[in-house]
């Protein structure tokens, strides 16, 4: 069954091109697609989709604030930001939401396919160009020791290659382990950090160093 996918993205020629994009695929099916958020949680309440493709700076309710909404009602839908913004600010306010991917408008076309893959496999897809400013910021503004939420060695080592962008599939591959047990981890990963998405995940590990 193709991967069903709703989009909000204010410019029309950019929401069209997405559906035209998708639909060559043949592997994705955008059941909806909206130029803003007005109607967000009846929205995603009526369409049960897999995947949400979120514009951030929308007429209205805003993208962050619409990811927010929508985490009220369904924490399991994966969502990708796509936006032009590239600043500290709102990729750390998207991750916070609970969004999980943030891809640069300027890479659509050559990484969105990819991306919803990715993100549907369990990975954090995001452009290069924001992993580097994530891990500059690491660098340049180091914090304070890290709080101690007891995770063990083992979920240090998930979280730190979940932070990476890696899918589930690559995590287990990398540690010798079964995707069913990687899901365990990062379940007791978010039970710990007291966190319900995995962006929320990534974005507390890096603001407080715990990676």
């Amino acid at each position: 069954m193709p991967v069903s996918i709703v989009i909000y993205e204010d410019n029309t020629t950019l929401r069209e091109s997405l559906c035209s994009l998708l639909a060559l695929t043949g592997e994705y099916n955008v059941i909806a697609s909206y130029p803003d958020c007005s109607n967000v949680i009846k929205d995603i309440q009526d369409a049960h989709p897999d995947v949400i493709l979120m514009d951030i700076d929308m007429p209205g309710i805003s993208g962050i604030d619409a990811v927010k909404l929508i985490r009220t009602i369904n924490r399991e839908v994966q969502i990708i930001m796509l936006t032009v913004f590239d600043d500290n600010t709102h990729v750390f306010d998207a991750m916070y939401a609970g969004a999980n991917g943030y891809l640069l408008k300027k890479y659509v076309s050559d990484k969105l396919i990819h991306a919803i893959s990715e993100v549907l496999e369990g990975g954090a897809p995001m452009s290069p160009t924001i992993a580097r400013m994530i891990i500059s910021g690491m660098q340049e503004n180091p914090k304070g020791p890290a709080k101690d939420y007891q995770l063990t060695q083992r979920e240090k080592e998930i979280l730190q290659l979940l932070a990476k962008g890696n899918s589930f599939k690559i995590i287990a591959a990398e540690l010798f382990i079964s995707i069913d047990t990687v899901r365990t981890h990062i379940k007791h990963i978010y039970d710990k950090l007291h966190v319900r998405s995995q962006g929320e995940a990534i974005s507390k590990a890096i603001n407080e160093k715990l990676v």
